[in-house]
């Protein structure tokens, strides 16, 4: 593998100047992480655009001609290139990463040769939202006519546009079309009038085609996942479309369910109907009355439902879950999350680039189910924060399932009291410091950015509300417990207990110091505070030890002086 890629290194170093797929470097020590993100994306689209097979950004060599191998040191101590595919992923669509990361030595210099994969057909290579590309030497974002070029390739196979063969009108349920019919004249009555006024001298096969939920005059899949008969749901097979409602208890005991089958436009507002939406109270401190608001916004549970059914991938002959636990739902759907983060969704606050059922989505948008802005992540997170309730929880560890979990209960009364005051926070803000408060890890770009505006303290991973707004939200004796004391407070301690006794065995340190370090830090992190203490007081010379390492007293070094 060697002989071959040091050939191709030197082909590449060979060609008269940078091709728009390859990119050298010499990056002898350091590269920002940032710059190497946005040329993956634009090395990753230009093979795309170019035909290759990959692109390639090499580290080592100079980039003029003609071109020499100068070495890198490029992550040769930690934290290494390991863990590089994994970091990248976080911030591309869909998860991409490198197709491999190669090192080589070529006549005693070290060289690192990304080996990047194109963009898949029809979807641009993204970095934290955005698509890159290359003008020769130049790097920017990717022209919009090249972004055009790469949407318009061969799309993925759409299992939703495919028509039904043996389905007919009559396997479409009466009433999920009069219901379709009163939700298309809601999408078209304020822009569209007279279109919405048509709609009811339109025969059924003519108001189906015109809202894209059949192709042709011809019934798809689509029309029988969103308006089939109960019994048409063989029609799909060996695909599922289904839906089932699991209320758990405290413990995870399953106390109730329900299955909800075809048509899937009805199962919405039945779903809807079994989920205990109860009032939940607080102190708004704006009032002497307590506000009194649902634990769920009814559109935040229907976009949620919704999006479980545009995107489910029905293939995988899995059902869509509701699970309703206490003080929280979390919707289940089957299928990778296409957009790859959930911050890349709200950042940009735009369309994805490719849906999984493109078919199907069109429809529900025209039947006034989904926002055709592709905005409804972000509003769901808007609504939760406007009503002073924690953030969506978006889980998508497991390879092809998405689970999304709306809290319908309060963290902490007086975090949610600065919600309502801190009006100033953007949603952002409220995001990262969501994550704070649930003790989540945070990215180092949110972590800085709640540094600048004061709104934590404490070290990475172990973060916590700070004193700013702790003040203002009545959570100062939280606060003081996480934040811990000053070491000269520990300091005084340990010289008071020593002039005290006279001798300290660890077991004693401990119990006098332990249950007062912050509670931001773990168990052991709190033991290894406290062991450095003692030994910047041994090296400052207040204290020493006396006898061997397991049975060791710790003194004043002051009584050893006097001693001898």
């Amino acid at each position: 593998m060697s002989v071959d890629l040091s050939a191709q290194l030197r082909e590449m170093m060979d060609l008269p100047a940078e091709t728009e797929w390859i990119e050298f470097k010499e990056a002898k020590t350091n590269f920002d992480f940032d710059d190497l993100g946005r040329y993956f994306s634009a090395l990753s689209n230009e093979a795309n655009l170019y035909g290759k097979p990959a692109g390639w950004l090499l580290f080592g060599i100079t980039d003029r001609s003609p071109r020499k191998i100068v070495g890198s040191n490029y992550r040769l101590t930690s934290p290494g290139l390991d863990r590089l595919k994994e970091q990248i992923a976080q911030h591309t669509n869909h998860q991409m990463t490198f197709a491999d990361v190669h090192e080589l030595t070529v006549d005693g210099k070290r060289v690192v040769m990304f080996e990047i994969p194109p963009a898949s057909r029809g979807i641009p290579a993204t970095w934290k939202g955005v698509a890159y590309g290359r003008i020769h030497e130049s790097l920017g974002p990717l022209a919009l006519h090249e972004i055009e070029e790469i949407r318009r390739q061969a799309p993925l196979d759409d299992w939703s546009a495919k028509v039904c063969e043996e389905a007919t009108l009559a396997d479409l349920d009466p009433e999920a079309i009069a219901f379709a019919r009163e939700k298309y004249k809601e999408k078209y009555q304020e822009k569209h009038r007279d279109r919405a006024e048509e709609v009811d001298e339109w025969d059924d096969l003519t108001f189906l085609t015109k809202a894209k939920v059949c192709s042709q005059g011809r019934i798809t899949n689509t029309a029988v996942i969103l308006l089939g008969k109960n019994e048409a749901a063989s029609l799909l097979s060996p695909a599922i479309a289904h839906i089932t409602w699991v209320l758990r208890d405290k413990d995870e005991i399953e106390v109730d369910y329900a299955h909800f089958g075809l048509p899937l436009i009805l199962a919405v507002d039945r779903v809807f109907s079994k989920v205990r939406n109860l009032t939940v109270r607080y102190i708004s401190g704006e009032t002497l009355f307590p506000l009194e608001v649902t634990q769920y916004d009814p559109w935040v549970i229907r976009e949620a439902l919704h999006n479980c059914i545009a995107h489910q991938d029905y293939r995988q002959a899995a059902r869509i879950t509701v699970t309703e636990r206490p003080g929280s739902l979390m919707f289940t759907n089957r299928g990778e999350f296409i957009p790859g983060t959930v911050m890349s969704v709200i950042e940009r606050d735009m369309p994805s680039d490719q849906y999984r059922n493109p078919f199907l989505a069109g429809a529900m948008v025209e039947l006034n189910m989904i926002d055709t802005i592709g905005s409804g992540i972000k509003r769901m997170f808007r609504i939760q924060r406007d009503r002073n309730f924690p953030m969506p929880d978006y889980d998508l560890d497991e390879e092809s399932v998405v689970r999304v979990t709306i809290p319908g209960r309060l963290i902490d009364e007086r975090y949610t009291r600065m919600l309502i005051e801190r009006k100033d926070l953007t949603l952002m803000d409220v995001i990262a410091l969501d994550k704070v408060q649930k003790g989540r890890p945070v990215t180092r770009e949110e972590r800085d950015a709640l540094r600048e505006k004061k709104l934590i303290e404490g070290r990475s991973p172990n973060l916590y509300v700070s004193a700013s707004v702790a003040a203002e939200t009545d959570t100062r004796a939280d606060y003081i417990r996480k934040r811990s004391f000053d070491k000269a407070y520990f300091k005084d301690m340990v010289m008071a207990y020593l002039q005290t006794y006279h001798e300290a065995r660890w077991p004693e340190i401990e119990g006098l110091l332990l249950d007062k370090v912050s509670d931001a830090l773990n168990e052991d992190q709190r033991r290894h505070f406290i062991k450095d203490l003692l030994q910047e007081m041994r090296i400052e010379g207040t204290i020493t030890t006396v006898g061997r390492t397991r049975g060791a007293k710790w003194v004043l070094a002051s009584r050893t002086s006097n001693d001898a």
